[in-house]
């Protein structure tokens, strides 16, 4: 670990230690046992990162585990007894709350996300392709039943949504809300679809990547952040021929005009405000399909607000959230 230490310290980094239940190691289990290790190594840039849900199962009391790990704590997580949202669960928030405030502690409290790449996308493999939304579904649903979720708050970007949708559709006992992200019922049409899959199967995708980065992000995120707009191309442009394609096809055959016109959880429809991609009028129409959906617009920001514009989409979500009527627990 001071090795460790030493070299993050080199890139100015920082190094956090996360305090885990017995159930899932014997090395760090307690806030003061994080603390000790951290005095034993006597690197400034190690520090702790306390999650609710382990404290419950190995602290005395929130007191003082916060107390313990006070001089080095950098991080918090709040989950609850059961990993599900705050406040429908046995943990007493009060003394958490009250825990924390009483060391004075000023940095990050967040909530845990469960998030994860499409097939062909990102580190997920391609299996057996991609020929539908129902593909993309199907995936989802395994990884909510592998990870036992009753109900869960589904946040979905672009063909995200789609698959949101089309999940609720299909599955809609086990969605306790949506939070549809520059998407639609209907992307784009056969003709456009059909022109670009025809395109990248006789000259890659690296021919359209430029076009789809103006109508992906703005003018201002070209010009000042380059190194993350490249980044982005990056990773359309190294994902797999076949899955874009089978990918291209699913969007080009979905249309959930109708599924919308039935969708009966809350609903949040957001869009950037230059989204050249699906452009608000469009997000508008989806919003205005689904009973009481909510419909917000992000300033300066294209078709993904969670790159350019992260703070104003947490606070939209975790307003959203927050006025979710009490239920069951429900995973993100």
């Amino acid at each position: 670990l001071e090795r460790a230490a030493k070299s993050a310290k080199s890139r100015s980094l920082k190094l956090g230690i996360e305090p885990c239940n017995r159930y899932e190691t014997h090395l760090i289990n307690r806030g003061i046992d994080a603390a000790r290790i951290i005095e034993r190594v006597g690197a400034e840039n190690i520090f702790i990162h306390l999650d609710t849900y382990h404290m419950h199962i190995e602290e005395e009391s929130f007191a003082s585990g916060f107390e313990a790990a006070a001089p080095y704590l950098g991080y918090v997580h709040v989950s609850e007894a059961n990993r599900g949202v705050p406040g429908r669960g046995m943990l007493n928030w009060t003394a958490c709350m009250k825990a924390i405030a009483d060391i004075g502690y000023q940095g990050a409290i967040t909530l845990e996300m469960l998030v994860y790449d499409k097939r062909g996308h990102g580190l997920s493999d391609i299996g057996g392709g991609v020929r539908s939304i129902d593909d993309h579904v199907d995936d989802l649903l395994g990884l909510i039943d592998h990870f036992g979720f009753d109900k869960v708050v589904l946040y979905g970007l672009s063909v995200g949504g789609l698959i949101a949708q089309r999940l609720y559709t299909r599955h809609p006992k086990c969605v306790e809300a949506l939070i549809l992200s520059d998407t639609a019922h209907k992307i784009g049409t056969a003709e456009s679809w059909n022109t670009r899959i025809a395109t990248v199967e006789r000259d890659g995708i690296e021919v359209i990547a430029d076009g789809i980065m103006k109508v992906w992000f703005t003018p201002d995120f070209h010009a000042a952040r380059a190194a993350e707009l490249a980044g982005c191309r990056n990773m359309l442009t190294r994902q797999a021929l076949p899955c874009y394609v089978g990918t291209c096809m699913a969007v080009r055959d979905a249309d959930l005009t109708d599924a919308a016109r039935r969708i009966a959880v809350p609903t949040l429809c957001i869009v950037g405000d230059q989204d050249g991609s699906t452009p608000p009028d469009l997000v508008r129409s989806l919003a205005g399909l689904i009973p009481g959906a909510r419909f917000e617009v992000i300033r300066d920001a294209g078709h993904i607000p969670c790159i350019e514009q992260p703070e104003a989409l947490v606070s939209l979500i975790r307003d959203f959230v927050a006025l979710l009527p009490e239920g069951k627990p429900a995973h993100g």
